[in-house]
């Protein structure tokens, strides 16, 4: 994100500051970034840490203004979403930051996120293509009407886990970018569509699970 902004760029998320779980930063080998979804919050994603059960691990989290990242689908042109978007990539691009100031390489900094906030990771992850600890995206995708093939780089092998209900799985989510480049969405019903992330230079693991739109 350093290329895509400047220093003093303030926008709706900017502020709101970033909650945190688990071991102390200045301490942890290793941080895991999670994103919340529409309506819910950081400290809400922050359960996920109990969920995972690792020792030794810094959670942070960023809240979005009012509880949402953009107002609109992730299938909405991108104009559409400003400045949310753009915001909410800082806001992630912050706590990254702030693991890494405190001595945590990005191959040890897992991204994550359900729903709005999968979306925003996934987008954020392929903005900014490096070797990371892992990806984790519970139903979310690449953001915009159509992708603009602006995703340079490679993930360097980085762990991808993508996962979606099975119920809310449809092909028309998941459009894919140019040959080579990371999936529009994380599975739908053709998993073939996320094999694209593992040309991106990512290792990806695949997971429907039944039931709705909720988590977890």
């Amino acid at each position: 994100m350093s290329g895509d902004r400047t220093d003093d760029e303030v926008g709706p998320h900017q502020g709101q500051g970033i909650t945190t779980a688990g071991a102390d930063l200045a301490d942890a080998p290793a941080a895991v970034v999670l994103a919340h979804g529409r309506g819910a919050s950081a400290r809400g994603i922050l359960g996920m840490a109990d969920e995972f059960a690792v020792e030794g691990v810094a959670y942070l989290a960023p809240q979005a203004a009012r509880n949402e990242w953009y107002p609109n689908s992730f299938l909405a042109p991108v104009e559409a979403n400003e400045p949310g978007r753009s915001s909410g990539l800082r806001a992630l691009d912050d706590a990254v930051g702030r693991a890494v100031e405190a001595g945590i390489p990005h191959e040890r900094i897992v991204l994550g996120g359900f729903s709005q906030g999968a979306c925003l990771a996934a987008e954020y992850v392929a903005r900014n293509p490096r070797r990371y600890g892992g990806v984790i995206a519970f139903s979310g995708g690449l953001i915009g009407e159509e992708l603009d093939g602006t995703y340079p780089g490679d993930l360097a092998g980085t762990p991808v886990f993508l996962g979606l209900s099975a119920r809310r799985s449809r092909p028309s989510n998941c459009r894919q970018m140019a040959p080579g480049r990371p999936a529009r969405c994380p599975v739908g019903n053709r998993p073939e569509r996320a094999a694209s992330w593992q040309s991106a230079g990512a290792q990806r693991q695949l997971l429907y699970a039944t039931g709705s739109h909720t988590f977890p």
